[in-house]
């Protein structure tokens, strides 16, 4: 990889460049957290956060979206026929991405876009997007992303790379996306030094030596899936859970969704929403028959898909890419490190 070097300010003037082609969406402090938004100006980014509470996965599959609308007007004569909600489709550059939040969409590619179909939103939305990811210096103590698959500079899903470096940003442009961007030139970049150049490979070195590698998964991939779904500790595991659903509603992977119906007086649209299989009327039939009726069910149902569904049906790896939020906000201090853990000592002990 090559790096550019860059100032602050040189870095926000670069990035107004593309103001008139693109929106501009980067991390902005609302006063309790940190959230991505549209941004009014480049000036806005704080790029001294750590990370977002919601990943950016909701600017792709909103939280709640409209579908379909349609009238229930008896003197209309296009009556019940469903037409397609207005999108926002618009090219954007998503600005200071982290490159797990990164690679999540990659991940949750899989669901979406796949030979039999593609959901047309979420696949518009991805083609309309540039990345310009920013790697973790000074990882959380909750983050794990080098234990699955990724890292702290991982490029996978970026476009553009920005690491802090002392006295301003080293850039790197990864994609063709990427050095299309590079032709609006930064104002007053330049190639880094030999001293600076090492000097960043030591800052990233230290910053992936902060994040060992915990585990060797293959341990649970190599196993029978019921040896491990049958396993005691699954017990140990659900004891405290309160089923809140904040660790998927946090999840940069978790794509499950309900579609309603909203009437109101003659018009009606058709919502999709998200869902989480924590919540006890996830699997809940028509017939009044529930799957998934015990938290424990739905514990394990949660870990299983994350380590062992998802790395048997794709076998690239598991549906977790290290970002730390349910560690960070479960209000009952469950980890999915602990499972993990939990899971590779199981498989380990059957051998």
């Amino acid at each position: 990889m090559s790096w550019l070097r860059l100032t602050k300010e040189g870095l926000t003037e670069w990035l107004r460049k593309f103001e008139k082609t693109y929106r501009l969406y980067g991390p902005v402090w609302t006063g309790s957290y940190h959230e991505f938004k549209l941004l009014q100006d480049p000036e806005e980014i704080d790029w001294d956060y750590r990370n977002t509470r919601l990943s950016p996965k909701s600017l792709f599959l909103p939280p709640a979206e409209k579908m379909f609308i349609y009238s229930l007007d008896p003197n209309d004569p296009e009556r019940a026929i469903l037409k397609e909600a207005s999108k926002d489709f618009d090219p954007r550059i998503i600005v200071g991405i982290r490159p797990c939040d990164a690679y999540a969409l990659k991940l949750v590619d899989k669901n979406f876009i796949t030979p039999q179909y593609q959901d047309p939103w979420w696949l518009n939305r991805r083609e309309n997007t540039i990345f310009v990811g920013y790697g973790c210096t000074e990882p959380c103590s909750t983050c794990f992303c080098s234990s699955v698959g990724s890292g702290p500079f991982d490029t996978k899903g970026l476009d553009v790379l920005v690491v802090n470096v002392d006295g301003g940003f080293a850039i790197s442009f990864v994609s063709e996306r990427g050095k299309e961007l590079l032709r609006k030139e930064p104002l007053g970049a330049r190639a880094l030094s030999e001293s600076e150049e090492r000097s960043l490979q030591d800052k990233m070195a230290e910053a992936r030596a902060a994040m060992p590698k915990l585990w060797d998964e293959k341990a649970v991939a190599n196993r029978p899936l019921l040896d491990i779904f049958n396993a005691p500790f699954w017990e140990e595991v659900q004891f405290s859970c309160i089923n809140c659903g904040t660790c998927t509603f946090l999840c940069p992977t978790c794509w499950c969704f309900d579609i309603q119906d909203e009437v109101w007086k003659e018009r009606g649209c058709r919502v999709r929403l998200w869902d989480s299989c924590m919540f006890p009327l996830f699997t809940l039939h028509a017939s009044g028959h529930n799957p998934r009726s015990q938290k424990l069910q739905r514990v394990r149902q949660r870990f299983m898909h994350k380590l062992k569904y998802y790395v048997d049906k794709y076998g690239d790896g598991v549906a977790c890419v290290g970002c730390g939020r349910c560690v960070q906000f479960c209000p009952v201090n469950i980890d999915i490190r602990e499972v993990m853990r939990l899971m590779v000592s199981h498989c380990q002990c059957a051998l």
